[in-house]
């Protein structure tokens, strides 16, 4: 990687992770699916003039319905996911939860695509889904006042990256990054219009609320999205993954320093085991060869 790649995925990695902190923050404020609306919509504001500006207007009439299903499955019911469950667990546990995504889409894609899957990548996959039975163990509490459904929601939403990755492979190879990512969060952002509206709070969001919102939208979304593609240009998608394993490290420590949140030892062991599981399951990590 040339220096200039190693520094977008560092960027990549702390607005990502900063999008946990945003939405632990803001969600209390405008709810789940305004948050995400706002979200969507301000990233779509973002990168279509971007799309038009390079002329790729075509693309997206071209290949409207397949964009319509990634925007569902990639932004709209992922985003509220993970606000929803920004109302109850923390903002590390989030993107713990969330770095399970290789996972979800490493199964899917050999049930879908017959992705082949190895006696590694099946162990990968074994140990990374005890890390996250183990954690989720932990934190789930059915109980009245408990965190078992934001937990459950949480978990929906690296399930629906996954289907989604799939999905795009399958229905949308060929078709320009930049088409991909715009077009996806402009069916979004038209879909959650009319719910936004519906659920749009009583009592108005403070200025800070706002910004939190305007900059989950631009940085979170809109400018992650073009360093995400632009990493996969430029070092390949094998190594553009590695950001999972950098994403829960900012997350918990925005939510250390901003929030207050505790960083705990079954945390920290949760979530070794989980990304040493997603190593194994994507290729990243490889068992020692015999000499």
């Amino acid at each position: 990687m040339k220096p200039s790649d190693i520094i977008d995925m560092a960027v990549l990695a702390a607005l990502w992770g900063a999008s946990f902190m945003l939405m632990r923050f803001a969600a209390p404020a405008f709810g789940p699916v305004p948050l995400a609306a706002l979200r969507v919509i301000g990233a779509s504001l973002f990168l279509v003039p971007l799309l038009l500006v390079r002329g790729q207007a075509g693309e997206l009439r071209k290949h409207w319905r397949p964009l319509l299903v990634v925007g569902l499955t990639n932004s709209t019911l992922p985003f509220m996911c993970l606000s929803y469950a920004a109302l109850s667990i923390t903002a590390g546990m989030s993107s713990i939860f969330n770095a399970a995504t290789p996972l979800f889409g490493a199964v899917i894609a050999w049930v879908w695509l017959r992705d082949g899957l190895n006696a590694q990548r099946v162990a990968g996959l074994a140990i990374g889904f005890s890390g996250v039975l183990w954690m989720a163990w932990d934190q789930a509490s059915f109980k009245p006042g408990g965190t078992g459904w934001a937990v459950v929601v949480c978990l929906a939403a690296p399930l629906l990256y996954g289907l989604s990755a799939s999905y795009t492979k399958r229905f949308l190879t060929g078709v320009p990054s930049l088409t991909v990512a715009a077009g996806s969060l402009l069916a979004a952002a038209l879909l959650l219009c009319v719910p936004a509206v519906v659920w749009w709070p009583t009592a108005a969001p403070s200025i800070a609320d706002w910004g939190a919102a305007v900059f989950l939208a631009l940085a979170c979304t809109a400018l992650a999205y073009v360093l995400f593609f632009r990493l996969i240009a430029n070092v390949g998608p094998a190594r553009t993954i590695t950001v999972t394993f950098l994403i829960p490290a900012f997350a918990v420590l925005f939510g250390r320093v901003f929030l207050g949140e505790a960083l705990t030892p079954r945390m920290i062991g949760g979530c070794a085991v989980i990304l040493i599981g997603t190593g194994f399951a994507t290729g990243l990590l490889r068992w020692p060869s015999r000499s």
